[in-house]
């Protein structure tokens, strides 16, 4: 089974506008991203719309495929490029779709998720880790999930999931345990391109989130559990906040 890791990297964000090329202690966001992917996978592409993060990634050795300015995920981008990478003799059979404002990603999540993929059953998989603070239970920004016993998941809510009945907000926390979603994601290489093709759903709409979709449309997605903590970065403040403690 080959396993490879690609990053997708837009220039453009509302938030954060050339986020990927923003320098960190002397190396850009993008190479910090990939050096951290490439410690746990042997083989690692960014995807991305525009030319000057090609040639930033091509400046530090690194390999990237320019996809379409239009997708609307990172899902989508990396669709893209596994088929670029297919159509130019590059075989895989499993996509790690690696945050591109994760640049300190922990390696042993990367193979946490793809060890999933020894299972010949897994579809997608993807990450979470235990809510350990009462108002990120509460907190729309960070999306919670809930799964099965053999831990594939039920479904993802921007809402605190499950609802604790006959209990004040103020008692959750310490009554279940709330589990937040990570968001990185494992495919088959033919599941991707399947789940690509898929219709906006409802549940994807009302959420606002994709993994919806897939389990709407009857897709299995695998869950580990990490304790390793993941800090994205979406603005400049985020950025400070995040660099500030290391």
């Amino acid at each position: 089974m080959k396993t490879i890791g690609i990053i997708p990297a837009r220039y453009e964000s509302t938030r954060f506008p050339g986020k990927p090329l923003v320098e960190i202690r002397g190396k850009t966001m993008i190479q910090r991203t990939w050096e951290q992917a490439g410690k746990a996978l042997e083989h690692v592409v960014v995807a991305t719309d525009d030319e000057r993060i090609v040639q930033a990634v091509k400046s530090f050795g690194g390999h990237a495929v320019m996809t379409s300015a239009d997708h609307c995920s990172g899902t989508d981008r990396c669709a893209e490029a596994s088929e670029i990478l297919s159509s130019s003799g590059y075989e895989h059979d499993v996509i790690i779709n690696i945050q591109g404002d994760e640049p300190f990603i922990h390696p042993g999540q990367i193979t946490l998720l793809a060890d999933c993929f020894e299972n010949a059953g897994v579809e997608i998989a993807s990450l979470v880790k235990e809510i350990e603070k009462e108002e990120d239970i509460f907190n729309p920004a960070l999306p919670k999930v809930i799964f099965t016993k053999d831990q594939f998941a039920i479904y993802f809510s921007r809402s605190p999931i499950p609802h604790i009945r006959g209990k004040d907000h103020g008692e959750w926390f310490g009554s279940h345990r709330f589990y937040r979603h990570i968001g990185i994601y494992g495919y088959r290489n033919a599941t991707l391109r399947q789940i690509t093709k898929l219709g906006l759903s409802s549940l994807e709409q009302a959420e606002m989130l994709e993994q919806n979709r897939w389990i709407e449309n009857g897709y299995r997605i695998k869950i580990r559990v990490t304790d390793l903590d993941t800090e994205a970065i979406d603005t400049p403040e985020d950025l400070a906040r995040i660099t500030g403690k290391r």
